[in-house]
């Protein structure tokens, strides 16, 4: 598995507006919400993906990808890793762009499906950090 460039990712981050935080906890104390909370106030769109809550962030949460409307920019996971092959089949469903695996999180098979399909996949890094890193 080889992520974008460190300048490839500067240019995602920079022309995306929307991301789909699937896992987002209503929790202040989760990691999921510090970094959405941190993306959120960097001027990004923030759409909670979580059929267990209500809402996150001041935003009503939605069950799944594709109860989405309108095209995201990146779909942004923050669930284990074995449960990425399901998420890559809602993402391959919706009008998305990047499939992006937080920290920790990564599955060669779902990475080498997508990239197959032509998508931008990115595994293993904390969006936040990456973000900080490239601005």
């Amino acid at each position: 598995m080889e992520n974008p460039s460190r300048d490839e990712i500067r240019k995602i981050l920079q022309s995306s507006k929307r991301i789909a935080v699937v896992g987002l906890s209503s929790d202040p104390n989760r990691t999921s919400y510090m970094v959405s909370k941190a993306m959120q106030a960097a001027g990004y769109e923030i759409i909670p993906v979580n059929p267990t809550i209500d809402e996150a962030l001041g935003v009503k949460a939605v069950p799944d990808l594709k109860s989405i409307e309108g095209p995201v920019d990146i779909v942004n996971v923050f669930r284990r890793s074995e449960f990425l092959p399901g998420v890559a089949e809602e993402f391959l469903q919706i009008d998305a762009k990047v499939f992006w695996a937080q920290l920790g999180v990564a599955h060669e098979e779902t990475y080498h499906k997508l990239k197959e399909k032509g998508c931008t996949v990115i595994m293993d890094r904390c969006i936040k950090v990456e973000h900080a890193l490239t601005k």
